[in-house]
């Protein structure tokens, strides 16, 4: 087995990993039932969103850049860390951001809350 077809074999099972950790909607689901107004409900908190997401973005570029480049695993892991949380970091300011809207729009079935709490349990 070379490197390449293990690199490909190890991305195959994260990607399986984190489509069968995450409840992934259907595809056929309305804007209103997949809450996706909530985050872009508050410009503020879009901008810090995209902000950090960037951010993370730049960050994993440099973690390929150091793979490609050969550099020592510890830098490697040093910088696959700061990807990591920039990415969690975002996520939260998501739910965060949902959890505000969801709370000034209350729903008296509660499901919308239950759904976020689905969501938010998903970064943990």
């Amino acid at each position: 087995m070379t490197d390449q077809t293990l690199s490909t074999e190890h991305a195959g099972t994260i990607a399986a990993k984190s489509e069968a950790d995450m409840a992934v909607p259907d595809a056929g689901a309305t804007e209103a039932e997949l809450g996706s107004e909530v985050v872009l409900a508050d410009p503020a908190a879009q901008k810090k969103i995209l902000n950090r997401l960037r951010r993370a973005q730049g960050q994993l570029g440099a973690v390929i850049s150091a793979v490609e480049d050969g550099s020592h695993c510890r830098d490697v892991i040093h910088q696959l860390s700061a990807v990591t949380k920039a990415l969690d970091r975002a996520g939260f300011l998501v739910i965060s951001t949902a959890l505000r809207e969801c709370l000034d729009g209350e729903t008296e079935d509660g499901a919308q809350v239950d759904e976020l709490e689905k969501l938010f349990l998903t970064l943990a």
